[in-house]
């Protein structure tokens, strides 16, 4: 007896942010990194959407949750597919410059990084994600 063929999952719809400010200190460029102790990786804030939120929307709801700032959305920058337990992801991202805030650690995100993009590039952990600091120079700041 044939079984019928299941249709392939959706992927996962997640949504986050390159988050930027302008240093206190000097004003150079700084992008914001969050370290999760659960993977002991540094990423993008970023997470999966709530039933029926809009992608911008659930990409400042995780920066506000795992950075504690609340951000100015910009440019929509690439969309990043890759193979998370077993299932597809794909997660939109946007850039977006940090208003204000306070970082509180939790359970989910321990640490925060403010880095200049050519510190920020090898710190993050996996290199699908590094892609995106070339987009936000180019189509937020204009730089090659």
């Amino acid at each position: 007896m044939n079984q019928p063929e299941q249709a392939p999952e959706a992927p996962v719809q997640a949504a986050g942010c390159v988050l930027w400010r302008r240093s206190p200190v000097d004003g150079g460029l700084e992008l914001c990194l969050v370290h999760r102790p659960k993977y002991d990786d540094w990423s993008w804030p970023k997470g999966k959407l709530k039933r029926g939120e809009d992608h911008l929307a659930g990409a400042l709801r995780e920066v506000a949750e795992e950075t504690g700032y609340e951000a100015a959305p910009g440019a929509e920058l690439s969309t990043v597919c890759y193979m998370a337990g077993g299932r597809a992801k794909e997660v939109r991202y946007w850039a977006a410059e940090a208003t204000e805030g306070v970082f509180v650690p939790s359970d989910e995100v321990d640490r925060i990084l403010w880095l200049p993009p050519t510190a920020a590039r090898p710190r993050l952990t996996q290199p699908r994600d590094r892609t995106l600091i070339d987009e936000l120079l180019v189509r937020v700041f204009e730089r090659t």
